[in-house]
């Protein structure tokens, strides 16, 4: 499945402008787990952004303050729902929350997300693959924050609940399937 991500309102990008898009890709699994493979694109040349240097990953905090891309799953029906956070250094963090902002721990992921990062000098992809349970349904919500060097900020989801700030928590954002 591929999804076009637009940028909140009050934080275009800077110009030119540019475009985000993801494509998830969920393999079924004979067992309990089944693999989800999500691939961020940029439409614009990687060194335009802050990105730093492809290192070897580790779980690290708030990774949203700079280019980052996020990917929220929630069980269909349900409240509760995890946070992924992948920045193209390879970084990466997740947590669980019990309602929209709220009951935030630390995820217990078992293995890390296996993260990359392809630049095509002209445009760019971050991908991520993390494992889910293969037996669920899951609504999704897909996210981006661009850090350009002339540091302009702009906010990248599927869609935006009304308001002059983004909130990719808002259960509107989960406006995907996964199955």
């Amino acid at each position: 499945m591929q999804f076009n991500l637009i940028p909140h309102p009050t934080t275009a990008p800077a110009v030119p402008p540019l475009n985000v898009w993801a494509k998830v890709e969920h393999a079924a699994s004979l067992g309990a787990v089944a693999t989800t493979n999500i691939w961020f694109g940029v439409s614009a040349p990687a060194n335009r952004f802050v990105i730093p240097e492809l290192s070897e990953p580790w779980r690290a905090e708030e990774l949203w303050r700079s280019t980052c891309f996020e990917a929220f799953l929630r069980p269909a029906g349900e409240e509760a729902y995890r946070e992924w956070n992948f920045a193209p250094g390879g970084n990466w963090a997740a947590y669980d929350f019990s309602a929209p902002r709220e009951g935030m721990t630390r995820a217990d992921v078992g293995s890390p997300p296996y993260i990359r990062m392809e630049d095509n000098f002209t445009w760019w992809t971050v991908g991520a693959t993390i494992a889910v349970d293969a037996d669920q349904r899951w609504e999704l919500g897909l996210s981006a924050i661009l850090e350009e060097k002339d540091g302009t900020k702009s906010y990248w989801a599927l869609t935006h609940p009304p308001g002059d700030k983004p909130d990719f928590h808002d259960p509107v954002c989960f406006a995907a399937q996964l199955a």
